[in-house]
């Protein structure tokens, strides 16, 4: 189903350092997953609504509160490193 330059584009894509043998049995796994999907398109659907919620719709957010944050001190308490009330970090090159 698949071709081997299709699944080694795909493993560069995907960045994975595959071998020879790995990339053949990646091909057969892909083809396997295409047909399992393939059959879901056999399942009689006609009488069943589109959806895109099966579990009905609540607001799951919790209400605003305003709270004290914290202060200088205890922000810079689990720092590994601070100076001057500032959290040292490596430099970046």
């Amino acid at each position: 189903m698949f071709e081997p330059a299709q699944v080694a584009h795909l493993s560069r894509l995907a960045r994975l350092g595959l071998t020879d043998e790995e990339l053949e049995r990646l091909r057969a796994q892909l083809g396997d997953i295409v047909r399992a999907v393939g059959k879901l398109a056999e399942a009689p659907t006609g009488q069943v609504d589109p959806t895109a919620q099966v579990g009905g719709l609540y607001n799951v957010m919790r209400e605003d509160r305003v709270v004290d944050g914290l202060t200088q001190d205890e922000a810079l308490a689990n720092a590994s490193s601070h100076e001057a009330g500032l959290i040292r970090v490596p430099a970046i090159q």
